[in-house]
């Protein structure tokens, strides 16, 4: 059965986009990159929001030719991918499909047919996956900064307990920390 991960960069105070939706301080360097190619090597399938979408299809035609850059699009491209919205009317990369709502029973089916595992990208959509308890693992990448306010890594209302698994801390200071959902 595969595991559904929720992965995120976050500011140090819990944002994934400050009060003005933008995020370019979430931007991993090198090293920050090679670690998350690799985390994401395993998995499967991408789940996500329209918004998280339209701003991962970058992978399908990226042109930085850094190696990190490169490895980063052939983990993505070749993963399959699911994009949760009412209003996106077409996807514009290979192994994609649009899901007009999501459906816990039909991600925990998918989980339960699959070996590879499931990455849930997305405040919104994790929160949803969290909410419903699909998710087994988080993964979060604490970047120092912050930025006062705006999209929550987390729901406000969302009470679940997380046993630290591992950390891993980088030149840049940010911290990588593996979370298990306790069950």
């Amino acid at each position: 059965m595969a595991k559904l991960i929720y992965s995120a960069i976050t500011s140090l105070d819990g944002y994934v986009e400050d009060a003005d939706g933008h995020f370019e301080w979430a931007a991993p360097d090198e090293e920050v990159h090679a670690y998350v190619n690799n985390l994401e090597r395993p998995i499967g399938t991408y789940l996500y929001g329209r918004r998280m979408y339209e701003t991962m299809v970058y992978w399908e035609t990226v042109t930085d030719p850094s190696p990190v850059s490169q490895d980063y699009a052939t983990v993505w491209q070749a993963a399959e991918k699911v994009v949760y919205s009412r209003t996106l009317e077409a996807v514009s990369s290979e192994r994609t499909r649009i899901e007009r709502d999501f459906d816990p029973a039909v991600v925990q089916r998918l989980k339960e047919s699959t070996d590879a595992d499931i990455s849930v990208g997305g405040a919104e959509l994790g929160g949803q996956a969290l909410k419903a308890n699909l998710v087994d693992e988080c993964h979060l990448f604490l970047t120092p900064v912050l930025v006062g306010g705006g999209k929550s890594v987390f729901p406000a209302d969302l009470h679940t307990r997380l046993d630290l698994v591992d950390e891993h801390h980088f030149r840049s200071g940010v911290v990588h920390l593996h979370y298990r959902t306790s069950s």
